[in-house]
């Protein structure tokens, strides 16, 4: 080989990351993930997966302190954030870097960012074992630390994070549904499985047909996009309690789900659903 492709390989880039728009495709519990991602916040779930040859274990986390990507912890527990944030464009690709990243730290030692990735660097959905997450929600941050692991200052410091979590439960009649408080006010959000345009005429058919309230007085505000997915939102009822909207996301859950069989079968939209669905659209958002 010449000196001029001697010199030409050096300085070969990394192949650029592929952006992935719906980065949790193909995980057994993809709207897990983009809760933990978007709407929780304080939740975490266990991981299994396999690296280099031999089987691990971690926990995936909504926040770790100081916003950290991994952590592994004194006792030998290692933890990932699935907010921490993404810079490669690939959100399966960032956290499966951050997971990598906890396998080589030490007992105590944080990985404050993800290291920086490549094409080559595997995903989540090359890691893990296709099992669903069990999602276990939290109401605040204490399974950052062991206990008695805090100084008073620490501990101070930990009860002031609590204090801000927004009080947050799951509705199990309908996967990756959950009711929460924010401030004085109650809303639904709920993680659609779906293609995006598919929930969206799905949401339209039963808004134009007034079947898409919550419980007759939840009212559908809208919906936002993120991680390639739909999740609707309603505001309910701010003295009622969480457990009483269960039984209405179910019944909720079945006209969606008639709805969704429709638009699928080829059913067109009609000029009033048409009309419902640019309402959606319009007041729709995008988080990347």
């Amino acid at each position: 080989m010449g000196k001029a492709s001697r010199r030409k390989g050096a300085h070969k880039k990394p192949a650029r990351v592929p952006f992935a728009a719906r980065p949790f495709d193909g995980l057994a519990s993809e709207t897990s993930w983009v809760a933990l991602r978007e709407i929780l916040p304080a939740a975490t779930a266990r991981l299994a997966f396999t690296y280099d040859g031999a089987d691990h274990t971690a926990t995936v986390a909504t926040v770790l302190p100081l916003a950290w990507a991994g952590l592994c912890r004194s006792d030998g527990e290692r933890f990932i954030a699935t907010q921490s944030g993404a810079g490669s464009g690939d959100l399966s690709r960032d956290l499966a870097a951050a997971l990598l990243a906890t396998v080589q730290a030490e007992p105590g030692v944080p990985v404050p960012k993800p290291p920086p990735v490549t094409a080559e660097t595997p995903r989540l959905q090359d890691l893990l074992t296709d099992q669903p997450l069990e999602l276990q929600l939290h109401d605040g941050f204490d399974f950052w630390v062991e206990e008695g692991e805090l100084d008073e200052a620490g501990a101070a410091s930990l009860e002031q994070a609590n204090a801000a979590v927004s009080p947050t439960e799951a509705l199990p009649s309908a996967d990756s549904a959950y009711w929460c408080r924010i401030g004085e006010r109650t809303y639904v959000r709920w993680v659609l499985p779906h293609a995006e345009d598919e929930a969206t005429a799905a949401l339209a058919r039963l808004h134009a047909a007034h079947r898409d309230a919550l419980g007759g007085e939840g009212r559908l505000l809208g919906a936002f996009r993120t991680c390639g997915l739909l999740v609707p939102v309603w505001e309910v009822d701010a003295s009622a309690e969480a457990a009483s909207y269960d039984t209405a996301m179910g019944e909720l859950a079945g006209r969606f789900e008639e709805a969704l069989a429709s638009v699928r079968a080829g059913d067109a939209l009609t000029d009033e659903e048409r009309r419902a669905r640019a309402g959606l659209v319009s007041r729709q958002i995008t988080i990347r």
